[in-house]
């Protein structure tokens, strides 16, 4: 799976910074943490650049520039507007962990959500977790790069932060903090979640195009962690199964279907602006969340037997699009507009009344729309024989209670998938806007 790193030129003082592909080892040969940071802001002086010039219209169209290979390695911006890892083309690979905060300490929370900042910082452009950290720290102290992503390229890596709604239980003083959106989830019909698979004070979410590269990332920043949180649960996951971006295809989810045609897309700022980003009047006691988005994440199994050995035709009318084309039923091509009202031969809707994409579209729930990012999983065997996958849901959205809550309802109510899914693990978290350059992680809030 991973592809032999790229090697690179002898270290000049002359040579600009690599940015497409640099690769950790390459950043290992400008010693000292000056020069590192030089380096990584040099790789966010590029994408900001980009930006300015007008040459991209988002995010999306900046990363979409380069192709094959390279654009696979390429480092990401980590400071922004926004947190990098939401609008940003989705990578192939996940690892999302939620972790517990085990310190009733304010100022080590604090120190934590620095130290983390600079080092997914430094990862995300393609270097390890700390100046020499593989084996700058001499033969009697543990590394504190833990190794296994050295000579990898950046691999399009990104890290998301956020915060769960039991962080704000007064441990840390942020009862009054509390956005109102940040509310648990209400329990669903047919929900079979498990409190191991479930909630989290904190999450992160690190997506790259080579799994060992997000693995890395949020193993060394569970390690930096150590005595200050602690693991709850995590997800590994793999093969998108949504587009973010209109650069590109539409991929396939377990059940072998098109999965986010209508996603929302990361260059509909419009789109982006109304049902992802938190606006400055939304909230007045959360201002703190003013650019930042609220983070839906679902485990979802899928019950593979009891699917592959149904018809196409229902399999069809559970979803309501074609399985080869993607298309609506009744329609010819993928991106042909859903046609609820049309009727198929024997009278019946062309889209059965509890068919998915019926249930789910923005038309039946009041204009409601979600950024979906989610990845497919697959955990091994459940020891009866039957395989443990299914999809990892993530979505970002500005509201949950209005947008994520009322569309579960429908289809937890009338979905005719349901029968061949079962969620058991869920979570919400606050992701606050994105940090400027020596900025931290939720800075707004802790001020």
């Amino acid at each position: 799976m991973t592809a032999t790193p790229p090697q690179p030129p002898e270290p000049s003082s002359e040579a600009p910074a690599e940015v497409p592909g640099v690769s950790r080892r390459r950043l290992l040969g400008v010693s000292g943490t000056a020069a590192v940071a030089g380096v990584v802001a040099g790789a966010g002086g590029l994408w900001a650049a980009e930006r300015a010039s007008g040459s991209t219209t988002s995010d999306a169209g900046a990363l979409a520039a380069p192709s094959g290979a390279a654009a696979l390695d390429a480092a990401i911006d980590f400071n922004g507007e926004h947190q990098a890892g939401i609008v940003t083309p989705a990578q192939d690979r996940l690892h999302f962990v939620a972790l517990d905060v085990v310190t009733k300490d304010r100022a080590e929370l604090v120190a934590l959500l620095k130290t983390w900042t600079r080092a997914a910082e430094r990862m995300t452009a393609g270097a390890e977790a700390a100046p020499g950290g593989l084996v700058g720290g001499g033969p009697f102290a543990a590394p504190e790069d833990t190794g296994e992503a050295y000579g990898l390229p950046a691999s399009g890596l990104t890290v998301t932060i956020g915060f769960g709604p039991s962080l704000f239980d007064g441990r840390f003083g942020l009862a009054d903090r509390r956005p109102a959106a940040l509310a648990d989830l209400p329990a669903f019909p047919g929900d079979q979640l498990e409190a191991a698979r479930s909630g989290g004070d904190l999450c992160i979410q690190a997506c790259a195009n080579d799994p060992q590269v997000a693995v890395h990332a949020v193993r060394n920043l569970v390690r930096l962690g150590f005595g200050t949180v602690s693991a709850r649960w995590s997800q590994l996951g793999f093969g998108r199964t949504s587009s973010t971006s209109t650069s590109q295809a539409t991929p396939r989810n377990m059940f072998g279907f098109k999965d986010g045609t209508a996603n929302v897309k990361a260059e509909d700022t419009e789109a982006l602006a109304q049902h992802v980003w938190v606006a400055s009047d939304d909230d007045a006691s959360a201002g703190w969340m003013t650019g930042g988005s609220y983070l839906v994440a679902r485990r979802i199994r899928m019950h593979i037997e009891v699917w592959d050995r149904t018809s196409l035709q229902e399999q069809e009318d559970v979803i309501g699009r074609d399985k080869k084309e993607g298309a609506p039923l009744g329609g010819a091509k993928e991106f042909d507009a859903l046609d609820f009202a049309r009727k198929a031969p024997d009278g019946q809707p062309a889209i059965p009344m509890n068919a998915h994409v019926r249930l789910a579209h923005e038309s039946n729930l009041k204009g409601v729309r979600l950024l979906r990012r989610g990845y497919n999983f697959t955990d091994g065997t459940d020891g009866v024989g039957h395989l443990d996958a299914g999809l990892f849901f993530v979505a970002f959205m500005r509201d949950p209670r209005r947008q994520f809550v009322p569309m579960q309802q429908a289809l937890a109510e009338k979905d005719g998938l349901n029968e061949y899914i079962e969620h058991n693990g869920s979570a919400v978290f606050a992701c606050p806007p994105g940090t400027q350059p020596g900025q931290f992680w939720g800075q707004q809030l802790f001020a």
